[in-house]
């Protein structure tokens, strides 16, 4: 199971470079001008995690097959957007379809980069971006909102749900504020997913700084890290043009180059964690002789549910899971050992897989 996530915001705030240098490709034109990206642009990224490669190494496993995850590059937004303005119906459909959005905002000076505003105010740029989302849920609801309540009054059980849930998020759209914000219980949560508001999908501010910043943000990215724990999203400070160059270095050069920056990794990783965070992701593992391969599934997730993300038969089948814990692989030296020691344990279907398992599925076919 991958997951997509939207890097959205105002044109020229380095959307499409930071897509770029993330996809190492050149598929978005990354140019001085509005709506330089007109179709979603979508690249698929190998999820970076250094379990993987020391599970092939002991598991002599001759493929490597990390998870993935895909990158949406969605054209520029302008104020009126929810009106249809600028690329504004494209924009919102293109959003609708993300699992997660991340709000780049220009948290740098630049005389030779025109700001579609004339002016750099990231603070300003987040809520235009999140006013036109808000104001697209807002007509969302409206126009919902009476079939649903002439279902509910008719005692329709599951109408009346949806009627409570909608109310509870006009309230706060109508206030200025997001449906990420609409309180609800475990029981509500699939009939609110179930709304479609562009609001209500897990966010990430990303403050896109000058080189200088990379290390530790600036007086811009520390006011956006206020507005975002305001708006209950999370925030991480990156340089694109850092990036940028970076995704043109051979791998030996990269950790070099960070380090001459005060950087310890990638912008990527920490990108990668935290859309993790946002949506409740983790990674289980299997390994063998033709391959070790990281699967991506939400925390929670029980045996069977994760045997389904390699194959519906798997989850239909399902036996049992040999499982073995990610230390005790690694520190025992693989599969042989950890069972010779007790520490391969066969679980059954109501077993909670925890992030780092090792797992072989039996199944019936």
């Amino acid at each position: 199971m991958g997951f997509k996530m939207g890097i959205v915001g105002l044109p020229n705030v380095g959307k499409s470079t930071l897509f770029n240098a993330l996809t190492r490709t050149a598929a978005a034109q990354a140019a001085n001008f509005p709506f330089c990206t007109i179709e979603p642009n979508v690249g698929e990224v190998a999820v970076p995690d250094a379990r993987l490669d020391k599970l092939a190494v002991i598991g002599k496993s001759q493929q490597v097959i990390p998870a993935r995850m895909s990158f949406v590059d969605i054209a520029g937004l302008v104020k009126g957007a929810s009106q249809g303005e600028g690329l504004g119906n494209q924009f919102l459909a293109n959003i609708r379809e993300c699992d997660a959005i991340a709000y780049v905002l220009r948290c740098f000076e630049d005389g030779n980069i025109i700001h579609v505003a004339n002016k750099v105010d990231p603070l300003a740029d987040a809520e235009v971006v999140e006013t036109e989302l808000m104001l697209a849920d807002l007509e969302s609801l409206e126009k919902r909102r009476t079939g649903v309540e002439k279902k509910a009054k008719q005692g329709d059980k599951d109408a009346k749900l949806t009627l409570e849930l909608i109310d509870r998020s006009l309230v706060l759209l109508r206030d200025g504020k997001s449906a990420r914000l609409v309180k609800r219980s475990a029981d509500e949560e699939k009939a609110f997913r179930e709304l479609q508001l562009l609001t209500s999908k897990p966010a990430l501010y990303v403050c896109n700084v000058d080189e200088g910043s990379a290390a530790e943000g600036n007086a811009m990215s520390r006011q956006v890290e206020a507005y975002a724990a305001q708006h209950n999203a999370a925030v991480i400070v990156i340089s694109a043009e850092i990036e940028s160059q970076l995704a043109q270095l051979p791998d030996a050069e990269q950790a070099e180059y960070l380090d001459s920056l005060g950087l310890t990794e990638p912008g990527l990783n920490r990108l990668i964690r935290e859309a993790y965070q946002l949506l409740g992701l983790q990674t289980y593992f299997t390994v063998g002789p033709k391959e070790a391969r990281a699967w991506t599934i939400h925390k929670g997730d029980r045996a069977p549910q994760a045997a389904g993300v390699i194959h519906s038969d798997f989850e239909r089948g399902f036996i049992r899971a040999q499982t073995i814990g990610y230390d005790d692989y690694v520190a025992l030296g693989g599969e042989v050992p950890a069972k010779e020691a007790g520490k391969a344990r066969d679980e059954g279907k109501e077993y909670v897989v925890k992030d780092g398992d090792v797992m072989l599925f039996k199944f019936n076919t």
